[in-house]
């Protein structure tokens, strides 16, 4: 049996690794001091118990179980900590600890414990465990095969269409790490689980190890799910997880597997964007703007945010920014916000539509706000912009 005793306290792994080899000589017990040494003894051994501090540096222990439970269902959880708050133990066990020690930790509760635990382990089922072997390496090829995809590596003859079939139409998301001179370990597993969780929460899919400083993941959404709820929560939850410096980029729209390789080679082009370019860019960087002038043009009347746009001409937001700017002469919500309001000016002309409707139609909810805009914008409000468009035509006419 193996067993990870993940504690930053000397004294404390030395006691239970002494107990526990009085249990029994069998078991082999690897001993970690932080988070990132305890995840690299997961990646490297088969461990069947974890026995984790809640307070340990760079990662609390109910943090460490939560992102690795995923990875790791079959391993047995044992929370120890100096703290007997009832709120700590409530969550270790919400999380699917098997127990919450109390420092110092009793002999006699420890060894039952273990013992428990181990008699549970030997007598699972062995076609279950056969089975998450099974899972476990047709998720390790289908992540291999889409690693080479996306690193446009061959494939040699492998047949794709079985492992293509469920994503028809498919976004992708690379997050980028920048330690520095650190390791990014830890980080790494982070991101690799929290974002399998996510993708599982919000669709289907699956995250791969592009290189040590980027991950890759696939999402299909579900029917009801809006991608950007998945950003949203990609942010969201990396944000707090991870102390280093990060960058997330994302794909539009894709329905063909083949294009793979270009559009995370893109990717890898905008999340390598350091600061605004020297000189005018040309040809993809330029072509995207292009696109994405056509895409607002389009859809100006719903919900634009820059990451959004971003993320349908395969741009990191920053970059796009600077493009865009760059290439039209403004900034992109003053573009938008021109763009919006000169479609309300003719919309204006119509005595037929409500002000309300004409907000709407041009992508403002809020009636008021518009009318804030319309008045900075031109110095009129939209109602005395109408009456004195009304005028005008009537004159024109020689009706007044």
């Amino acid at each position: 049996m193996n067993i990870l005793i993940a504690d930053d306290e000397r004294a404390i792994r030395e006691g239970i690794n002494r107990t526990i080899k009085q249990i029994s000589a069998e078991h082999q017990v690897f001993v970690a001091d932080r988070a990132e040494e305890a995840v690299k003894i997961l990646e490297e051994q088969h461990i069947h118990i974890v026995l984790t501090d809640i307070l340990m540096p760079g990662m609390n222990g109910l943090e460490f179980m939560k992102i690795s439970k995923r990875r790791y269902p079959y391993v047995k959880w044992i929370v120890i900590s100096a703290h007997s708050e009832f709120s700590y133990a409530q969550e270790a066990v919400r999380l699917g600890a098997r127990d919450y020690l109390l420092k110092p930790i009793g002999k006699h509760k420890l060894t039952e414990l273990i013992d428990s635990l181990t008699t549970e382990i030997q007598q699972d089922n062995q076609i279950s465990r056969q089975g998450e072997r099974l899972k476990a390496s047709l998720r390790f090829l289908r992540e291999g095969v889409f690693q080479r995809l996306a690193s446009g590596l061959d494939i040699g003859n492998l047949d794709i269409d079985a492992f293509i079939e469920d994503y028809h139409s498919f976004y992708l998301v690379m997050i980028q790490l920048e330690p520095g001179d650190q390791s990014a370990r830890l980080e790494h597993f982070i991101v690799e689980n929290v974002l399998s969780e996510l993708i599982e929460r919000y669709g289907r899919g699956f995250v791969v190890s592009y290189d040590r400083q980027h991950l890759l993941g696939l999402i299909t959404p579900g029917e009801t799910v809006r991608v950007e709820q998945f950003q949203e929560a990609v942010k969201t939850h990396l944000t707090h997880y991870l102390k280093i410096p990060f960058q997330m980029i994302y794909s539009g729209l894709s329905c063909d597997f083949h294009t793979v390789p270009q559009i995370v080679k893109r990717m890898r082009e905008a999340s390598a964007f350091q600061g605004p370019p020297l000189e005018p860019l040309q040809g993809s960087g330029e072509k995207a703007i292009e696109v994405a002038l056509h895409y607002i043009k389009e859809h100006f009347y719903e919900e634009l945010s820059l990451e959004r746009i971003a993320s349908v001409v395969f741009l990191n937001p920053a970059y796009f920014s600077q493009l865009f700017k760059q290439k039209t002469g403004q900034g992109y919500k003053e573009y938008v916000t021109s763009l919006r309001l000169e479609q309300a000016k003719l919309l204006l002309l119509n005595p037929g539509l409500r002000l309300a409707e004409i907000a709407e139609r041009v992508g403002y909810q809020d009636m008021r706000h518009f009318t804030q805009m319309f008045r900075k914008k031109y110095q009129l409000t939209p109602t005395e912009y109408r009456q004195a468009e009304s005028i005008s035509i009537l004159r024109s006419r020689g009706t007044l």
